[in-house]
């Protein structure tokens, strides 16, 4: 069928072409989203295990998954066969009543945290991880009730309302009005672009220092100096920033962070929505760092991406029955049916498998090759990660000025499937994020091989090498 013609199913259902379909989309889909980031749009029909397939069969390696939903790869029979057995058994159920799954599920994850951090605490479930980070908000609140929180620069909490105003990025919340409670946004540790233009091996944690100092006396207008009372109760934070670029902080930071948090009650607030499930190779990326979250925010890779639930794990003072009662939150899709039974699915993958010895080994292995790439190509000025969560940061020649430009013909170049690494014409799907929109934020499925993080390589290096000629 040519891309002119119509035809009809034996059903006389219509088919659709690309050309017809993206003139559809062109007129009826709204463009809030970020389809329309790609130069040219493609029209993907098929996932299976690393990979995505358009219309016209080409093969695309992923190495974003979904924003890092997808940890378990698409199309993961296992997950697949927990989902189609509950919807012959309770595929529907309202949250205002219990169902097993759920139950088994919110006492997994709360009694893993009781192993980690020794603290109990309690499961609320909800729906996306925006609607989540607003539960958490609301035990803040009434936990401590104030609602001034501190935030990192290129944090990113989701684009509620609620959600944006602890998100850094001005670009959010511009079209929306004033947002009152914004955080304090205080700069993240990055330090390949520290802010304070200091080298990591001599600055002694200069930016936590610069943090430290604003407790020093009331006109820097957080505490009040005569009872040590702040005026902000919280601090939220990615123990690795994901939209922001997948950054890695120095392995002290947090410990000192936390330190200064709890000398003036300020609860510490863990948004793992990218990080958990073993992303970086431990069940939650704040475990890299020895230190003890009050709530953990969660949601994506729990369920596979196949049916979308988050939730939040607090300490049991902030989310006990006497303090937290019904009806203090709900929402109607919040620990459904087919969500929980796929998350209950994954937590016992999880326990019958060694992510955190594969993940990080395969992790370690990609980073040496990235290095490998960037050695011979200046336009790489950064390559770090932990676990699967790996960071490319795209530059010019210096090694360092940002360079979002070529980012993005590499980006169209793998998407256009006109790539032909590995013998045949090929795909690459491929994440950006980081402050200038010139990292590649790598997060592949945890059951990607070592020949297939050669193949992504290659193909990184094609789309690099063809972008630069462009």
């Amino acid at each position: 069928m040519s891309q002119k013609q119509l035809t009809k199913t034996g059903r006389g259902e219509k088919i659709f072409n690309q050309d017809q379909l993206l003139n559809l989309e062109e007129k009826y889909c709204s463009w809030g989203d970020t389809v329309h980031y790609a130069e040219k749009l493609n029209i993907f029909k098929e996932s299976k295990g690393n990979y995505l397939y358009d219309r016209d069969g080409v093969e695309f390696l992923d190495l974003q998954m979904w924003y890092s939903a997808a940890n378990f790869g698409y199309g993961n029979r296992r997950l697949n066969t927990a989902l189609k057995k509950q919807i012959d058994v309770l595929p529907q159920l309202a949250c205002q009543y219990l169902h097993e799954e759920k139950i088994l599920l919110a006492a997994k994850i709360a009694q893993r945290n009781e192993r980690t951090f020794e603290e109990k605490g309690r499961v609320h479930f909800n729906v996306g991880g925006s609607s989540a980070l607003e539960d958490s908000l609301k035990l803040v609140r009434n936990h401590c009730g104030r609602s001034l929180v501190f935030a990192f620069m290129g944090g990113y909490h989701g684009r509620t309302l609620a959600a944006s105003a602890i998100t850094s990025s001005f670009r959010y919340r511009e079209k929306f009005g004033h947002f009152g409670d914004r955080a304090m946004f205080v700069p993240y540790p990055y330090c390949f672009r520290c802010p304070y233009d200091k080298k990591k091996d001599f600055c002694d944690l200069y930016c936590l220092k610069q943090f430290e100092k604003l407790f020093e006396t009331e006109y820097h207008s957080v505490v009040n100096k005569k009872n040590s009372k702040c005026e902000f109760v919280a601090f939220y934070a990615e123990a690795i920033q994901g939209t922001g670029g997948y950054i890695v902080p120095p392995q002290d930071y947090f410990l000192g962070l936390k330190d200064i948090l709890d000398r003036y009650g300020i609860l510490f607030i863990d948004d793992e929505i990218q990080m958990g499930f073993f992303r970086t190779g431990k069940f939650w990326a704040i475990e890299h760092f020895n230190i003890t979250p009050d709530i953990i925010v969660f949601g994506k890779a729990l369920t596979n991406g196949l049916n979308p639930i988050s939730g939040v794990w607090a300490k049991e003072k902030l989310i006990s029955p006497d303090v937290f009662p019904p009806g203090s939150t709900h929402a109607t899709f919040s620990s459904n049916p087919l969500g929980t039974a796929v998350g209950l699915e994954v937590m016992k993958l999880i326990e019958e498998s060694d992510f955190s010895t594969s993940v990080a080994r395969k992790g370690q292995y990609f980073i040496s090759r990235l290095k490998k790439l960037q050695k011979r190509y200046p336009q790489i000025g950064d390559v770090d990660g932990l676990g699967l969560a790996l960071r490319v940061e795209i530059c010019g020649k210096d090694g360092y000025t940002p360079d979002k430009e070529l980012t993005d013909k590499i980006v169209n170049l793998g998407l256009s499937g006109n790539l032909t690494a590995g013998g045949k014409k090929r795909g690459l799907v491929l994440d950006v994020g980081g402050y200038y929109k010139n990292v590649f934020t790598i997060a592949p499925s945890f059951y990607i091989t070592e020949k297939e993080i050669d193949l992504g390589v290659e193909l990184l290096e094609e789309a690099l090498s063809k972008a630069l000629r462009k």
